[in-house]
């Protein structure tokens, strides 16, 4: 225990300040309900909300540190909003960022000063609050508290503002009433434990791991523990409501009290080793420095240049969410917990081990654009998925909690292996992760496994009609129904295996996985010209409207969801009655205002431009999106930002393309929002693009000094490095 002087404290607070990147980031942005234009039109309840939270920790780290408004781990509430007016203390959380989904193996500490008080929160002042990737500070009552954290540890700093007694209330959060708390006050040590449970598919059963936490503390204290039944001199409690365990001491005005906490899904060894490794003094400044360090080079990865400060603060708030996840969750010594296992813990061979994956989501930008950035990852992330098919034995459709779940719609891991294999990102055993893509594109599940979350929902079905009908009501899923957005992300999800069945050799099920991939047409309506609900007998939905929530969409609407046909979009333009057909079908959907940023369907839409005679009207849509659905603001995020989804489209926009069709490894471009843009890439190349002119929209392109006539680049190109210099003009009238 020491104090710190006032004048000191003055000074800290802008020490963060003066970092290169990590001054960008503002990680309140979308604690608060989105205040964007498609958002007021689109969104409603939950998904006016981003669900981010004002995370510490490091990149891809086992957990983050974050202020807690909400005691609760019920689904769909995020531990922070930026609008709730107390705090009830600090949690080291394992939140999907930006989701609808819950907490989990989580615990909070909570200083209170005075008498002991066992539920208690306070006010929060956001005039004492600062945030940043790597550091948090603010002030509840007469405690200064801060936050900074290593991959799998979190360090809590308590200043004392006025002399008094204080009491840090350690509380696991399980809404189940389960966990434990034990307190040697000898060693100075709180251990314990949050036990898991599933969510979507096979919800509230066992997830078979904790969230286990080992906290030490400097100081000699007074200790207890307490429940909803009151206060207690013993040392330990179990599965009680609201339990939890304290220490107190006094402490004059300028005290500090350190706590720091190892973290671990494994058992209370894991956590002690993680916290030998990464946390073993008690320098808090030194692990605030490192996390710095840590996230500059991160960020730095890709610079960006111009006079709009803006921008720039919400390009690298938005880096920095597509970096919450996934999350790593093996130990220093490389022990992970068992996917959808019974509290069995695993050792690995190589790398990391990572989950939670919002898959239906990430496939799309998040993951590709590490696959730029950081392919080691993107191997760590495949075999990971190998992993977690050969112990489940399937692999899973949307790998969150460790476990099975079958939230949303589609098999997109699937997707996101072909979009690395076709990326010659390869550091894992091909011929094992064809075999588990290939059983969940070609066998239907046996019951057990199947309501166990296990294999594609609806696959015999689909196998039979060559899309899902209407009679198929998908009942063992947490998205029920949704037949046609189900027909479309399946058709991708084939396409996506066969280019690897192509490159393997295997020639009947390419054969056979390429028809597949055209089954989207089996769900187009010609009378309509939009894709439309289809009855096993072949004849379509009559009661149609092209703008409201249907049943057989999935959260959106047929307009918005027809577009869903990456792996064709020429095929689909043919159906809609050739390419200024489709450009006047695209023309439709803005002009109506029926393009919905807020949520994932849709977020190539712009890009489609590009395939029409008009790309500059892709370049006018992307301005428009960059400017109107992003801010630095507190409501700054069109929707839930889905493990850094929302924003990784805006870092992809921002620097001038998009991955349309990430399996197929070409970027369409538009124009960037920046003056220069610089990509570290992890081969030691560089890829710049450069803007000249002062328009909109693109007036001609050259890569390394020569015309470049493409709307696109491919990902070979990009990783060759070299120079893009787009000139711009104003649009066409």
């Amino acid at each position: 225990m020491k104090k710190i002087s006032a004048l000191f404290l003055l000074a800290y607070s802008g020490a963060h300040a003066q970092s290169s990147f990590v001054k960008y980031v503002n990680p309140l942005t979308g604690t608060a309900a989105s205040t964007t234009i498609s958002a007021a039109k689109h969104g409603a309840g939950t998904e006016m909300l981003a669900n981010v939270i004002p995370a510490v920790g490091l990149p891809f780290g086992m957990l983050q540190l974050s202020p807690q408004t909400r005691a609760t781990e019920r689904k769909c509430q995020a531990p922070y909003y930026y609008k709730d007016e107390t705090s009830g203390g600090y949690r080291l959380t394992h939140w999907l960022s930006g989701s609808c989904t819950q907490d989990y193996g989580s615990v909070t500490v909570m200083p209170v000063t005075g008498a002991l008080k066992t539920s208690a929160t306070l006010p929060l002042d956001h005039s004492k609050e600062i945030s940043g990737p790597h550091y948090y500070r603010n002030q509840l009552g007469d405690v200064q508290t801060e936050m900074t954290a290593t991959a799998r540890c979190g360090m809590l700093q308590f200043t004392m503002l006025q002399s008094d007694s204080l009491y840090l209330l350690i509380t696991p959060n399980s809404d189940k009433h389960k966990g434990f708390v034990s307190i040697d006050t000898v060693k100075k040590e709180i251990t314990g434990y949050n036990p898991v449970y599933r969510i979507y598919q096979g919800s509230g059963q066992p997830a078979g791991f904790s969230g286990w936490f080992v906290i030490q503390y400097e100081t000699a204290a007074t200790a207890g523990t307490f429940s909803a039944a009151g206060t207690s001199a013993a040392l330990s409690i179990r599965d009680q409501p609201g339990a939890g365990g304290y220490i107190g001491l006094k402490a004059a005005a300028g005290t500090v009290v350190k706590l720091r906490i190892g973290t671990s899904f494994t058992g209370l060894e894991g956590a002690r080793k993680n916290l030998r490794a990464e946390m073993n003094t008690w320098d808090f400044e030194r692990f605030r420095k490192q996390a710095e360090s840590a996230w500059n080079k991160a960020l730095g990865q890709v610079e960006v240049s111009g006079h709009d400060e803006a921008a720039k603060r919400v390009f690298y708030t938005s880096l920095y969410r597509t970096m919450q996840h996934p999350r790593l969750m093996n130990d220093i010594d490389g022990r992970y917990p068992r996917f959808a296992g019974n509290y069995q813990a695993e050792q690995l061979k190589e790398g990391n081990y990572y989950d939670d994956f919002s898959m239906w989501d990430t496939y799309r930008a998040q993951l590709p654009l590490f696959e730029i950035l950081q392919p080691r990852l993107i191997n760590d992330c495949v075999r990971s998925m190998i992993l977690k098919g050969e112990q489940g034995g399937w692999l899973p459709i949307f790998p969150c909690w460790n476990s099975y779940t079958a939230a949303m719609i589609g098999d997109h891991v699937t997707a996101f292996i072909a979009s690395a294999y076709n990326k010659n990102i390869r550091g894992y055993d091909v011929a094992k992760a064809y075999a588990l893509m290939r059983k969940n594109a070609f066998d239907v599940a046996p019951p057990p496994d199947y309501k166990n979350g296990k294999g594609r929902r609806a696959l015999a079905s689909y196998l039979q009609y060559g899309y899902v009908p209407l009679e198929d009501s998908v009942p063992d899923a947490f998205h029920k129904k949704e037949q046609v957005s189900r027909t479309l992300e399946y058709a991708y999800d084939d396409y996506a295996l066969a280019t690897i069945a192509a490159a393997a050799g295997r020639k009947n099920d390419h054969a056979v996985l390429a028809a597949r991939a055209r089954n989207y047409r089996h769900v187009f309506d010609p009378s309509v010209g939009l894709v439309n609900g289809r009855y096993s007998d072949g004849s379509f939905y009559k009661t149609f409207h092209p703008d409201k929530k249907l049943p057989f969409i999935t959260e959106g609407t047929p307009r918005q969801y027809t577009f869903y046909v990456p792996q064709d979009v020429e095929g689909l333009a043919a159906l809609m009655g050739g390419r200024k057909a489709f450009e006047n079908a695209l023309d439709s959907l803005f002009l109506k205002n029926e393009y919905w940023h807020g949520n994932e369907p849709g977020h190539h839409i712009p890009f489609l431009y590009n395939y029409t005679a008009s790309p500059y009207k892709t370049q006018q849509a992307v301005a428009r999106i960059l400017e109107e659905e992003y801010s630095d603001g507190i409501g700054g995020l069109s929707g839930n930002d889905d493990a850094g989804q929302m924003s990784a489209w805006y870092v992809f926009a921002a620097i001038g393309m998009y991955p349309v069709d990430p399996v197929g490894g070409q970027y369409q471009l538009c124009t960037p929002a920046f003056e220069r843009v610089v990509i570290k890439l992890p081969n030691g190349r560089t890829w710049e693009i450069k803007v000249t002119g002062s328009g909109r929209c693109i007036q001609s392109l050259s890569l390394n000094g020569r015309p470049h006539a493409a709307m696109h680049i491919t990902h070979d190109v990009l990783m060759r490095g070299g120079q893009l210099k787009v000139h711009t003009a104003q649009c066409p009238d």
